[in-house]
């Protein structure tokens, strides 16, 4: 009886078909090559994780320093602020009351040897003193036409009117030095202000032109505003007839601008002497000031 193996047995002899072998041998070479995708996948997903963490590591560390930077920038500000003594509020700020006293101990100096009830004849009250407190701007030359149109709206309007008389200004504006009224003309002569009908605006100082020729200029010229320096306003108003106070409603004090010295209109002695003898200390001024007609503004 022979033995015969099942039918799953392979013969001594069996060779595997070709066509089987290479199929077994590409299958292994796609799982190898499958393999090997994925870790280069994993390998550049962690690459590209740890630049990532690296980048957001840098820009953090970058704002990190900025903002120290800012922080120390800002510390060393608030230490110069606190270093820097603090500007002292100008007087042209405060109320009337206030501004009154101010004037009365200024004119103290200049009148020294006058009794106090002497003094008092040449006080100026505090009703006839602007109230301009409602302004909250600068009060410097490049705001002085905001200033005069909130502040002093009776001013503005007469100012863009045409002006009836030669010589007769509505706004005296004294300023200490030449050149600063040189300035102050140019910016009274600004159209809203004015208008279109609006008078000249009249340069008054020594430096440059005789008392005469002034005179001669305000004779025949019907101007709106006069600044000057109190000397030369002084002698005009006091000691000719050419500058007029008949239509004289307003009289602004530089008193804001200060001198590479750091003094005012009123600190020097010598502007301080005539802006109270000679303008406001004038009979025709210091009358129309009392009466209510003239008000002092200060700037």
């Amino acid at each position: 009886m022979s033995n015969h193996g099942g039918g799953d047995d392979l013969e001594d002899d069996f060779v595997p078909d070709d066509l089987v072998a290479m199929s077994d041998e590409e299958d292994t070479a796609q799982v190898a090559d499958g393999d090997i995708n994925a870790l280069l996948s994993a390998d550049e997903e962690e690459a590209d994780e740890q630049e990532t963490q690296r980048t957001e590591a840098a820009a953090a560390k970058k704002r990190k320093r900025r903002e120290k930077e800012k922080e120390r920038k800002a510390k060393k500000l608030k230490m110069a602020e606190a270093a820097q003594p603090m500007e002292p509020v100008s007087i042209a700020a405060q109320p009337p009351l206030l501004i009154a006293d101010y004037l009365s101990s200024m004119q103290a100096k200049t009148f020294s040897k006058m009794s106090g009830i002497e003094l008092a004849d040449v006080q100026i009250p505090e009703s006839s003193i602007a109230d301009t407190t409602m302004w909250s701007g600068s009060r410097t030359l490049d705001q002085l036409v905001e200033f005069i149109t909130k502040t002093l709206p009776t001013l503005r309007t007469r100012l863009a009117q045409r002006p009836k008389f030669n010589g007769a200004p509505t706004l005296i504006f004294v300023s200490g030095a030449a050149l600063r009224v040189a300035d102050v003309t140019r910016i009274l002569k600004d159209k809203k202000l004015r208008g279109e009908k609006g008078g000249e605006i009249a340069k008054l100082f020594a430096r440059h032109f005789k008392l005469e020729e002034h005179v001669t200029y305000l004779k025949r010229t019907k101007i709106a505003a006069a600044a000057g320096t109190p000397g030369r306003l002084g002698k005009l108003i006091c000691d000719t007839d050419a500058l007029s106070t008949a239509q004289l409603t307003h009289v602004i004090l530089d008193v804001s601008y200060r001198d590479s010295k750091k003094r005012s209109l009123l600190d020097i002695p010598e502007t301080r002497d005539e802006v109270f003898k000679l303008v406001l200390g004038c009979p025709k001024v210091i009358q129309g000031i009392k009466s209510g007609k003239i008000q002092v503004v200060l700037l």
